[in-house]
């Protein structure tokens, strides 16, 4: 069976354009792959964005301060965060919870311990238990995590619907530079209320010890809030991050490049 001249170069056209095609195909699906690894994950987490914006993080009438390794600097998060030392991480096999002191000691030495404290200033309508103007029974959280309303209700069935998150974790703080730290600072690290604050359960369990690289709050709109206080604790406290803890807080920072740092007072 003979073929015309004017047929094959169609036929051969139409081949080379299939390939052309099934490049472009393989092109954007090697791209969407790396866009998602690099932040996609993220935004495909992402909710609606009617959550806080920010949180708080210190009330004078009843808080008293935490003394830090050095002063929060003042000025933008994003300045800030070119300062701190890049490093990778220290090892963490010889990290434990007790090198941090005793959990929710009453560091300020205002009469009540630290967990009760963050859930008085974080929470609304806070009624505390009968006798008692320190342990908060229950109250209302707008959550910044997840965006959400919750009821807080302190029972052995409840209260772990509201936890205390160290905004950053302490493992992470211990592979970054905690180790190097007094013992008395460490506590302080663990207790500042510049990384504390009420979060729902579900997500703190979610974010475990991550860092920004690996979680960020499924609340787009508080991240920079979220990202400049990590930065504010770890400027604070010495410690340092690693190349993909940077990057994955400053492409949080471009959206918001008028954020500033957080300071507890």
């Amino acid at each position: 069976m003979s073929t015309t001249w004017a047929a094959y170069r169609r036929a051969r056209r139409q081949s080379r354009q299939a390939w052309v095609l099934l490049f472009l195909l393989v092109a954007a699906g090697v791209a969407g792959i790396a866009w998602f690894f690099a932040s996609g994950q993220f935004a495909v987490a992402e909710a609606a964005g009617d959550g806080p914006t920010e949180a708080p993080v210190f009330d004078s009438s009843w808080m008293r301060p935490v003394e830090s390794v050095q002063p929060v600097p003042v000025g933008s998060a994003a300045d800030v965060l070119e300062a701190l030392s890049v490093k990778g991480r220290s090892a963490n096999d010889d990290y434990d919870r007790k090198q941090f002191g005793q959990a929710w000691l009453d560091v300020d030495r205002n009469g009540c311990d630290t967990r009760n404290d963050i859930l008085r200033r974080d929470l609304r309508s806070v009624e505390f238990t009968a006798g008692s103007t320190c342990k908060v029974a229950s109250g209302q959280l707008r959550e910044p995590y997840a965006g959400e309303d919750i009821h807080f209700r302190r029972g052995s069935e409840s209260s772990s619907a509201v936890q205390i998150d160290h905004l950053v974790a302490l493992a992470d703080a211990w592979q970054k530079g905690a180790k190097h730290l007094t013992a008395k600072q460490r506590q302080s690290l663990a207790n500042d209320p510049l990384n504390l604050i009420a979060v729902d359960g579900p997500a703190n369990v979610k974010k475990s010890a991550s860092d920004a690289a690996s979680w960020l709050p499924a609340n787009k709109g508080f991240r920079c809030h979220y990202v400049a206080r990590q930065i504010s604790v770890k400027a604070a406290y010495r410690l340092w991050i690693t190349q993909a803890e940077k990057d994955a807080m400053k492409r949080v920072l471009g959206s918001c490049p008028g954020q500033q740092t957080i300071r507890a007072m």
